[in-house]
């Protein structure tokens, strides 16, 4: 059987910058975190909401935290593996660092191209264009039900995938121009959601789609640049893709608990007894300890206990993930795989359905429709004049100065409506609710 080789995954070719050589004192997977880092789509997310509303409480994560969290797990998770490859001699002693690089950046990316209101914000956007599509007229109604798909089930994925690889830095030419082992970690999904149709679902890297139709000639230079086995319509996941899903689980699954008792949704009791579930319980307890500092030391406690069962995990499934036939996730392979899918359970019953997260999802599905609708006019009439954006209307020209929408790529429907997608998932929360309210006049 066929099996990836750490030579070439660990490739430090930069997509769409062959040519370039290595600072021997700075590695090219450090520059990737770092160009990550200081782009403008990272810093947005400091206004995207990760589970809980954005408000009052000062102390509850929102998506740019929990990026830089799930960064700090990864890279702990990667060090662990990479010192066991060295003493597997799958790897030499001086590639045992990049792992931990390589993860760094992929994790402090995984959430990049997720649009405003969490998952929910997806959703809206599917939603309206699903909706659209059914009664199109200009770039809805020129787009083929092939590609429909990636836009009435709109994947952050994808959208991160686009926007490390085409639309910050060298615009169309590599974008960022990250390593493609980065850009092979960071993909969860290496499909594109037309070749997906028809393929069955077992395998877990074709959950969802990772990849928009225009991006898959760069997914492609990745996937051969880093060896990923081609199979029927798409590609085995990256070795360390597990690495950089399991920092999201583990990070995600026990900070949500400490956040749901931060803002009164679970009791003390409730969240501590879930944690020490996971792990063991301390030795002893200060007397003085607050009811918050007795989460936070269970919160520590508990995510180091789940980097060594995903550790161990990864060794256990080492073979299949080499192959591409692990099809299941380092935390539900663990030993606590229970135990998460406790905290799943509780999530799904108590913090999805809280009624501020609800009043959140209910307001930000009718703020993402606002923004398209009011924005939608534009690429009708651009499409009217054969995709020509000269001698428009004053209301094109007045909305394209007051939004600052780009126009530059907009050449048919396909590109039109990325555009859209664009403009309007990188908006922070609460961009969305001022451009929401100036559009609609409320």
């Amino acid at each position: 059987m066929s099996r990836m080789d750490w030579t070439r995954l660990l490739s430090n070719e930069r997509l769409g910058d062959k040519a370039y050589q290595a600072n021997p004192n700075r590695s090219i997977f450090v520059q990737d975190h770092d160009r990550i880092v200081f782009s403008a789509p990272f810093r947005r997310l400091a206004n995207k909401t990760q589970v809980q509303p954005l408000y009052e409480n000062d102390h509850v994560h929102h998506r740019l935290i929990h990026s830089i969290e799930v960064s700090s797990v990864g890279r702990s998770l990667a060090m662990r593996i990479g010192q066991w490859l060295v003493e597997k001699k799958e790897i030499d002693v001086t590639r045992m660092h990049d792992l931990a690089d390589i993860i760094q950046a992929a994790c402090v990316a995984h959430d990049i191209g997720n649009p405003p209101f969490g998952h929910s914000g997806e959703d809206a956007m599917g939603s309206w264009f699903a909706e659209h599509f059914a009664n199109g007229r200009g770039p809805l109604a020129q787009l083929s039900g092939e590609l429909q798909h990636q836009f009435n089930a709109f994947e952050g994925n994808a959208q991160g995938f686009r926007i490390l690889t085409r639309l910050e830095m060298y615009r169309g030419e590599g974008g960022m121009r990250l390593s493609k082992a980065t850009l092979g970690a960071f993909t969860k999904y290496p499909v594109t959601a037309a070749d997906r149709i028809g393929l069955p679902n077992d395998y877990i890297g074709l959950k969802k789609f990772g990849v928009f139709n225009s991006d898959l000639g760069q997914f492609a230079d990745v996937a051969q640049g880093t060896g990923l086995l081609e199979r029927d319509r798409h590609w085995s996941r990256h070795p360390l893709v597990f690495l950089m899903e399991a920092a999201d689980d583990i990070t995600y699954n026990i900070v949500d608990l400490e956040d749901a008792f931060t803002t009164g949704e679970l009791t003390h009791d409730a969240v501590h007894q879930i944690l020490i579930t996971l792990g063991r319980p301390p030795s002893s307890t200060p007397h003085d300890m607050t009811q918050a500092e007795d989460i936070a030391r269970l919160r520590a406690r508990t995510i180091g206990y789940a980097i060594d069962a995903c550790v161990d995990a990864f060794i256990e499934n080492y073979d299949a993930i080499m192959t591409g036939t692990f099809s299941g996730d380092l935390v539900g392979a663990s030993g606590l795989g229970k135990g998460f899918a406790e905290i799943r359970k509780l999530a799904r019953e108590r913090i999805f359905t809280a009624s501020r997260k609800t009043e959140l999802e209910v307001s930000g599905r009718r703020i993402i429709a606002n923004v398209l609708n009011g924005i939608l006019p534009v690429y009708e009439e651009v499409a009217g004049k054969n995709w020509q954006s000269d001698n428009l209307s004053n209301r094109s020209l007045q909305l394209i100065r007051a939004l600052s929408l780009d126009l530059r790529d907009v050449k048919d429907a396909e590109s039109a409506l990325h555009a859209m997608a664009d403009f309007t998932s990188g908006m922070t929360d609460r961009y969305a609710l001022r451009i929401s309210r100036m559009l609609s006049g409320t």
